[in-house]
């Protein structure tokens, strides 16, 4: 199981007992210290305090549960207005809005599409580029986020 779907069971209920939504989560590797960046929003929005309640909060869960062995830094982020997409109901929730989606692997030869969503069906993501509508397998997905 990859370090970010360990991460997102091991934190999304405590999240949400806080009162807010787990958005997703991403492990960025390089540097000196890999990051574990969550995201997390609310109907209000989300400020720093909000940040900091749900970083010590998930951080002791982390801390005894050791889904990653090694030092990494924890950051725990409002989704902003370029809000990434990570599961199938944001691409349900979004639809009509402008996206850029990076796959890990090609579909019909490319794997960087930018255009609106037009929902999620069959475990796929559709997207109208160019006006041409792309299914796009939620499984290949590098990331994806909201044109602001």
């Amino acid at each position: 199981m990859a370090i970010t779907d360990q991460v997102e069971q091991l934190v999304e209920t405590a999240i949400e007992a806080l009162g807010y939504e787990l958005v997703g989560v991403e492990y960025i590797q390089g540097g000196s210290d890999p990051i574990l960046r969550i995201y997390i929003d609310a109907e209000q929005g989300i400020g720093i305090e909000d940040c900091e309640r749900v970083s010590h909060q998930v951080s002791g869960i982390l801390d005894v549960e050791e889904p990653i062995r090694s030092a990494y830094l924890l950051e725990v982020s409002s989704p902003g207005f370029d809000r990434p997409l990570f599961k199938a109901k944001d691409f349900e929730r979004f639809v009509g809005a402008e996206a850029k989606i990076t796959l890990k692997l090609p579909v019909d030869g490319r794997r960087n599409f930018r255009g609106v969503l037009q929902g999620f069906e069959d475990g796929e993501i559709l997207i109208e580029v160019d006006g041409e509508v792309y299914a796009l397998p939620l499984s290949k997905l590098a990331k994806a986020r909201l044109v602001a």
